[in-house]
């Protein structure tokens, strides 16, 4: 039997523009900028709400970082919003020195991460943004895994002093998270406690990862599956727990295998507890055009694959 079910799919864009309007009618500091994408990022709601605390920047997306840093001198909380390729690649030299550096309080919601932004291709597929982003000082990186993950995580921003990267996605996915599930930054969620090995999941791979261990149970195999939705401050102590349970690890995220959630935990192992570990990420390589459940399959990105790993780490023992 299955221990997590879905009755619905949502996107993830959707949970944010739900979040931030319900901040909106909480904190009259909160404020919001968009890059000519308002109906992309679900914005609309807050802007029809807020016309006054909605600042529409155009195709501008510096400039809207600019302004966004400028804006928390006055006290505002500024969320700006675009896709997460114009929201890292494009401005990374603002975000740097404009909010990183000097620790501005700007929340940098990118939308359309990954492959699964789809028919759109390369050129918009951003699979480098975590890594950009963690390696930022000052900069914390959160990766939710469905909507009600990332409208619970879109409000808690709003109370943590400092620069957020949040990274969520276009397509519909499972809501399997409960809906007053408490999002507490940088600490990781169990969802699955097994002993075999740890598979610990970001974002859209977290769904894959519940799938894989039903297959690995059909298997004999026990399988702990961990939501890691705060890539930084990564949760050291709960890899740890895990891992010195099961002995063995498989990451899984929809980024590149360089940078990404899976060098994050093999950092707290190699300078804590070393033990075999695979990755299910993308192996050094751009994205294409096409569906997103023909990318993820694919690039390897779904529970077939994080089985396959789970079954390779487990003879390394």
């Amino acid at each position: 039997m299955a221990k997590f079910t879905y009755t619905e799919k949502k996107d993830t864009r959707s949970g944010f523009g739900a979040g931030l309007l319900e901040l909106g009618k909480k904190n009259e500091n909160v404020v919001a900028l968009c890059a000519d994408l308002t109906g992309s990022l679900k914005m609309d709601a807050f802007k029809k709400e807020f016309p006054e605390r909605f600042f529409q920047t155009g195709i501008s997306e510096a400039n809207m970082v600019g302004m966004a840093a400028g804006m928390t001198i006055g006290g505002k909380v500024p969320f700006t919003g675009t896709f997460a390729n114009f929201s890292t690649s494009r401005v990374y030299d603002q975000v740097r020195q404009s909010i990183a550096y000097s620790e501005k309080n700007v929340k940098l919601c990118a939308s359309h991460a990954g492959l699964t932004l789809g028919e759109d291709g390369a050129t918009h597929q951003v699979l480098e943004d975590i890594g950009m982003m963690k390696m930022l000082p000052n900069m914390t990186v959160i990766n939710p895994c469905d909507y009600n993950q990332t409208k619970a995580a879109t409000i808690a921003i709003a109370d943590y002093e400092g620069p957020v990267y949040l990274r969520f996605g276009r397509p519909k996915v499972p809501v399997f998270m409960q809906e007053d599930q408490p999002f507490e930054i940088g600490k990781a969620i169990q969802l699955i406690e097994g002993s075999d090995v740890s598979i610990f999941a970001t974002g859209h791979l977290v769904w894959e990862a519940i799938l894989a261990e039903e297959m690995l149970a059909a298997k004999g195999i026990s399988a702990e599956i961990i939501n890691i939705h705060t890539i930084k401050p990564i949760d050291k102590e709960a890899i740890l727990k895990s891992v010195a349970k099961t002995g063995c690890v498989v990451s899984a995220e929809e980024h590149q295998l360089n940078g990404g959630l899976g060098d994050s935990i093999a950092q707290v192992l190699i300078q804590n507890q070393p033990a075999p570990m695979e990755y299910v990420a993308i192996q050094d390589k751009f994205g294409e055009s096409g569906t997103p459940d023909q990318l993820m399959k694919k690039y390897g990105l779904n529970a077939e694959n994080i089985v396959k790993a789970a079954l390779k780490v487990i003879k390394r023992k």
